[in-house]
């Protein structure tokens, strides 16, 4: 069968032009894609079953027994983490917000070692932010400051900027000026008009330089500012505020560097300075597919978009206290159930040992890094292949995943909701 406007579950662009042919209950082609949505439709490395860790190595466990096994280490645990989320549907991150809150539990998001500092920055001074279409239809001015598109989101330049057409332009390509912002020259920066190479730890002082320049203060600058000649700076000053709509798009180039949160919050207050001369936006480019839904999912069931911890029974949100790494690196945490994520591949060394002496409980399609050393994974449908739900794409849009295949998996609201349910039953609610 062929299915046509399929929505990619990768990354944040949630591209939903491809076209999908599935055969024998796998996917045998698509079209549209890029490589690395490509490698997620065409993945066969599937487990077939819940695997358990025994001192002889990993033995098959039916569900049943699995849902067993995570409900007596997670009921046993004083302090359970309940970590990832971003890489499945807002359903199933309903339920979790629920279970966190029935064990008193912390439950985080990757977005605390991503864009986590974004969200901070726009708690203090809002998101001037517009969708991709609009960004699409409208700017003519793109920068792409601490990321690397080509590489991360790689139909984002031909979907939504530099390549895509839009409809108040009259020649989309040739009217478009591409900025990119890095510490050094990524296969983004050679597709750009203009390229600014800063020293690492730079982006404040260089974000703090335009703003004075927008502002008309050039004699505050010196020539020089973290590698960067006053001469360029005033190029893109003049081109930025020349501009009909200028959209700014920013990598935990800017978020995990030296500055984080407040590189966003310069980064956002350069956006309110140029809007006093033309239209101008800036949105974060979110990685997992549904990392901005979980952040959403979280906020509108506890008021806070990650790092939640309800051990007080009601939600308490403290980033630098309350998140993931912290936890772990503290050695509070002493169960976790890790869903659609592998922690093993991003977080601390530290926060990996202290994950290897506990119980962990994963729940994943496909074995990964964290499989190494947990001691329960349990197989579960893909959202967007074989599961639907709902994802937020990085610009906030909520978009419905559909199901291409049909599979004997079960889905992640399946599976979560059955551990729920059986945790109401034994705490007697």
């Amino acid at each position: 069968m062929k299915f046509d406007d399929v929505l990619c579950p990768f990354c944040g662009c949630l591209c939903d032009d491809i076209t999908v042919t599935a055969e024998g209950g796998r996917v045998t082609g698509v079209d549209n894609t890029c490589l690395l949505g490509t490698s997620k439709f065409l993945g066969d490395n599937r487990l077939k079953n819940p695997i358990m860790r025994t001192d002889d190595g990993w033995k098959d466990v039916t569900y049943d027994e699995a849902i067993a096994s995570t409900l007596d280490a997670l009921l046993e645990a004083d302090r359970p983490l309940l970590y990832g989320w971003s890489g499945t549907h807002g359903e199933a991150q309903c339920i979790g917000v629920h279970m966190a809150e029935l064990l008193g539990a912390v439950i985080d998001n990757t977005s605390s070692v991503c864009h986590g500092p974004s969200i901070l920055a726009i708690q203090e001074v809002g998101h001037p932010g517009c969708t991709l279409g609009q960004v699409k239809n409208r700017a003519d001015v793109i920068i792409y400051w601490g990321c690397n598109p080509t590489e991360a989101h790689p139909r984002h330049m031909s979907r939504y900027t530099t390549y895509a057409d839009g409809y108040f332009l009259d020649n989309a390509f040739r009217d478009r000026t591409v900025i990119v912002v890095d510490v050094r020259r990524t296969e983004t920066a050679e597709l750009a008009d203009v390229f600014v190479e800063i020293k690492p730890g730079g982006d404040y002082a260089v974000l703090s330089a335009l703003r004075a320049m927008v502002r008309g203060r050039d004699e505050m600058i010196p020539d020089s500012i973290a590698g960067v000649s006053k001469e360029q700076l005033r190029h893109i000053v003049e081109i930025c505020k020349n501009a009909k709509f200028c959209a700014v798009f920013f990598g935990v180039g800017l978020t995990m560097t030296r500055g984080k949160y407040k590189n966003v919050r310069n980064a956002i207050e350069l956006v309110d300075e140029l809007s006093r001369h033309t239209k101008a936006t800036i949105t974060p480019m979110r990685g997992h597919f549904n990392v901005y839904g979980s952040n959403e999912v979280n906020t509108w069931m506890s008021g806070y978009p990650y790092a939640i911890d309800f051990c007080r029974g009601i939600a308490f949100y403290n980033p630098g206290e309350t998140t993931a790494v912290d936890i772990l690196a503290r050695k509070e945490c002493d169960a976790a159930l890790i869903v659609a994520s592998d922690p093993a591949a991003h977080l601390p060394s530290k926060c990996i040992r202290h994950l290897a002496n506990i119980p962990v409980v994963q729940i994943d399609p496909y074995p990964n890094m964290t499989t190494a050393f947990c001691n329960l994974q349990i197989p579960v449908a893909v959202s967007g292949i074989d599961a639907e739900g709902t994802a937020y794409r990085m610009d906030g849009v909520p978009i419905r995943l559909r199901k291409v295949l049909e599979t004997e998996y079960p889905t992640d609201t399946m599976l979560l909701g059955r551990i729920y349910e059986a945790m109401m039953e034994v705490r007697g609610r």
